[in-house]
């Protein structure tokens, strides 16, 4: 794997969905915000090894068709019998909500990958993986090596609220995870939860002090980048109609690290890089949201 490559640790599961016109039935499609920022990036044209674990049942042989069709390296993914966390999605009007099944499954028997870590342009941290032990633990030490090491450490704090979960910690965790990072990508629903009571954008000029790209999104409102040389850039939303807007922000951050990728990961972007980066990445959401699937189609422009 070359040192522009992305190591993508975390999970990969499988989403029940409803079937469009056919609310009662579920269709099993592979998700995971870890696998479906891995398969955008390999679709992007961006080298990705994904460091989770892959079940013994029906529902991790398609995850891993899934992954190894798009070009992801799973040759640091680790293997068990046990089976495949599901999460049942119930979209609404506000987005859609989770409830996942994740008791005695393999997905978050996470292999430990720090050693791998040199390897690698980039390390990607986010979803469930980051807050649901015993994964979280593995997550934490991987991110804090990619910090220490010189590489670019990514994160999305993805925010679940189920029952199923604990947050109690949850919440600190994602906060202490944003703080190593070098690129935070996160929506406004997940920074309103993160830091109740301020406006997100506060969070994210707060953040991007510390030296840090941050990318906030606001679903058809667009994004906003802030650098740390202190440029505010926001661009509007990819034009599109909306067929599905699940693993759209994974699209978005996969889009963002393609971007990234091809500029040598160097993040003191001018503002017409930033504003370029910020379009790319819309693209690449915007081509998700136009399907029934998660599989971005948005080239890097030449």
């Amino acid at each position: 794997m070359s040192r522009d490559g992305v190591l993508v640790l975390g999970e990969a599961l499988i989403d029940l969905v409803p079937e469009p016109g056919h609310p009662d039935l579920l269709r099993a499609q592979p998700g995971g915000a870890p696998a479906n920022v891995a398969t955008g990036l390999a679709r992007l044209g961006t080298p990705v090894s994904f460091a989770g674990t892959l079940g013994g049942d029906a529902f991790a042989r398609s995850i891993e068709h899934r992954l190894t069709d798009a070009g992801v390296d799973l040759s640091l993914c680790g293997r068990s019998p046990l089976p495949t966390t599901l999460a049942v999605a119930d979209p609404g009007p506000e987005g859609t909500a989770y409830h996942f099944h994740t008791d005695r499954t393999a997905t978050f028997q996470l292999p430990d990958r720090t050693a791998d870590v040199p390897r690698f342009g980039a390390v990607y941290a986010g979803g469930l993986a980051a807050v649901v032990e015993p994964a979280a633990s593995v997550v934490a030490a991987t991110a804090r090596t990619a910090a220490a090491r010189g590489g670019m450490l990514a994160v999305d704090p993805n925010v679940r609220e189920d029952r199923t979960l604990e947050t109690g910690t949850g919440l600190g965790v994602l906060r202490e995870l944003c703080a190593a990072a070098h690129v935070v990508k996160a929506s406004d629903e997940d920074l309103a939860l993160l830091w109740p009571g301020r406006d997100p954008d506060a969070s994210c000029r707060d953040l991007a002090r510390g030296g840090r790209l941050v990318v906030m999104t606001r679903g058809a409102r667009g994004s906003t980048a802030y650098t740390a040389a202190g440029a505010v850039v926001t661009v509007p939303a990819a034009p599109v109609d909306v067929v599905n807007t699940i693993g759209a922000g994974d699209a978005f951050m996969a889009g963002m690290l393609a971007w990234l990728a091809a500029g040598s990961w160097r993040l003191d972007l001018s503002p017409d890089r930033t504003e370029a980066m910020l379009g790319h990445a819309s693209r690449v959401a915007a081509s998700v949201c136009a399907q029934a699937g998660t599989e971005p189609a948005v080239p890097l422009p030449r």
